[in-house]
Formats: C-alpha cells, structure tokens, sequence
C-alpha cells in the first residue's frame, strides 16, 4: 500500500516531492550508491550471488560437434571457446590477430585435450570471410555451432563522431556478422546441414544508449537479423539466439569503454546482484544454448546482467538508497498529504 500511496504522492503533491527532492540533495542522491550498512547488517548483495566457474553441461555434451567462434582469441570468445571444448567440441577460432590466435589455440587444446584450430578473418571483408569458411571445411567439415563474438566499441559523444569511427564499428559488429552468417548459412543449406547461430549483443541494443551510438545501432542490426533468419531459415534446421550481456570485465572492452576505472563503482551500485558478470558465466549460457539440450530455443533474446536493465529502467528505482529512517518520515508525510 505505502508503494502505491508514494507514487500518487511523488507525482501528484509538488510540494512533498520538493521537499522529499531538498532531502534528497543532501543526503540520497549524492551520497555513495551503495545502500548503508549499519553494524550487524546483512552482507553485501553480491555474496548471495556467488559465480560459479565450472562447466554446466555433461562432459561430452559437445562431442563430435563443430563449433566457430568469431573473436576466439581473447575475452569473452576465449572463455566461450575453452567452455566448448571442455565438452567435446571441436573449436574453430577467427580473428585478423593470427599470432593472438594460434596462443590461444595452442592453450586451450593442452588444456582441455580437444584441438582448437586457428583461422585468420577480416570479418568486415566478405572476399576473406569466404577464405576463412574455405579453410574451415577443409579442417573440420562445416560447424555445427556458429557464435558470432567479434566486436568493437569505444565511447565517444556522437558530435564529435568521425564518418570514419561509424564504420570501424558497424562494419566489424552488423557487416561482420552478416557476412559470416551469410556465408556459412548458404553452404550449411546447400550441404543440407542444420546448425546453432548465437550472436553476443548488449542490453543497450534493445534501449539505445549515449556515447556508444555506433555500437548500439549495429548491435541492434544484428538482433533485427537473427530474429529475421529465425523465422525463415528454421526449414533447413537452423536455430538463430541472441545473448545481450551487461558489464563482464575483459581487459579489452574495459580498456576502451572504461579507461579510467572510474565507472566500474557506479555500474555496480546499479545491479542489483551487486556484482559484474564473469566470462565463465557467459560461456556457460553460450554452451546450453548452442547445445543439443536447447533445439526448441530460436529467435529468443536473453538478458544476461543481473538485473541491470530493469534497475536503470524503473521510475522509482533510485528509492533504494532511501535508508529505513527515511523511509519512516516519508511515510509521515505521505499519511498526512490531503486530496489528489
């Protein structure tokens, strides 16, 4: 009831939200975003949400499978890739750094005992995507799991956004992708082979975002497109999902997004599980989806951030920081507000 009696209050009665706003100046909304913990509280959020970093399917869920990564060879592509190939697939990585490449091949092959291949690809260059699936048939036969990975971003304010930035990032995230899924989607039709296609997005593919315009309207590109070819390529046995992951640390996108440092805090104090997501937890999610386990699962989109989308997206989610006081004088003044 007080939810509902606050809300009318919040928009119906300026002179409470003012003085609610007067409070809120000098001690909610420009104090830490983290909720104050008084001595004996409960723990941190984040402790009620432990990762965990082991595989979650089967071993051999993946066996005589065939699975290629784009991006493969750092982040988030590297921890898909090792979590495949610890279930029996064998993984095809692609990139334009070779040398990154054939390192991590090397690794996670000793690691897992499964080979990993290595293929250089300009992803935003059709003629060498094309190579690309040409060395991967002769290596492996055509894939069974394609998971789309490569990206680039960088934040910068879109009035000072060069033509050439644009295309450094929509042809890597949507020309890239397309051209990939294209290509090895003809030739798994013409063999008349079905396969698992997964794109890595972001949850701001969905809401838009400032300062990362050329990545958000790429990365919707790509949801446009998956969904499109759930609905049509389905008749040759071919499954289309899109992840959207919140803030996971990897040394790369951390790098260009957040090179300070200084936004890591905030973007914590706004998920709810208190915490950023780990590689190991996305690799987990990519494996189940890309597996045997989920063939009635296509054209769906998972949110994968612990909450953060909803957090940012609810109008009087900031209420959080109220603290119990607080939260006992608000409703004195609610209880005592007359009329609409």
């Amino acid at each position: 009831m007080l939810n509902n009696m606050a809300a009318a209050v919040f928009w119906r009665s300026g002179e409470l939200l003012r003085s609610v706003r007067t409070a809120a100046h000098r001690s909610w909304f420009h104090s830490s975003a983290v909720l104050p913990q008084q001595s004996g509280s409960a723990p941190p959020q984040s402790s009620f949400f432990p990762p965990v970093e082991g595989a979650m399917l089967p071993a051999g869920s993946l066996k005589n499978k065939v699975a290629f990564i784009t991006g493969g060879g750092t982040g988030l592509g590297r921890a898909m890739t090792t979590t495949l190939s610890q279930l029996g697939a064998q993984c095809v990585i692609a990139s334009r750094k070779l040398d990154v490449l054939q390192q991590t091949a090397e690794e996670i092959s000793s690691q897992t005992g499964n080979k990993v291949h290595a293929v250089q690809c300009d992803v935003k260059d059709p003629k060498a995507v094309s190579h690309c699936v040409d060395q991967t048939e002769t290596l492996t036969g055509l894939p069974d799991v394609i998971i789309n990975n490569a990206a680039g971003n960088f934040v910068c304010p879109s009035e000072r956004l060069s033509p050439n930035g644009w295309k450094s990032i929509t042809d890597i995230v949507l020309n890239g992708t397309a051209f990939v899924t294209l290509e090895l989607g003809k030739r798994l039709i013409q063999s008349q082979k079905g396969a698992s296609f997964l794109a890595i997005t972001t949850i701001y593919a969905e809401s838009g975002s400032g300062f990362v315009v050329p990545s958000a309207s790429a990365k919707a590109g790509v949801e446009a497109l998956y969904k499109s070819l759930a609905a049509e390529w389905g008749r040759y046995g071919h499954r289309f999902n899109i992840i959207q992951p919140g803030p996971i640390r990897t040394k790369g996108a951390f790098s260009r997004l957040d090179p300070t440092g200084a936004f890591e805090k905030t973007m914590i104090s706004r998920i709810p599980t208190g915490r950023l997501g780990t590689p190991a937890e996305i690799a987990n999610l990519a494996a189940y989806m890309s597996s045997d386990y989920a063939t009635w699962m296509s054209g769906a989109v998972i949110r994968f951030d612990g909450g953060e989308y909803v957090s940012m997206a609810g109008e009087f989610n900031e209420l959080r920081r109220v603290t119990p006081d607080q939260w006992k004088m608000m409703e004195v003044m609610i209880r005592s507000t007359k009329g609409s």
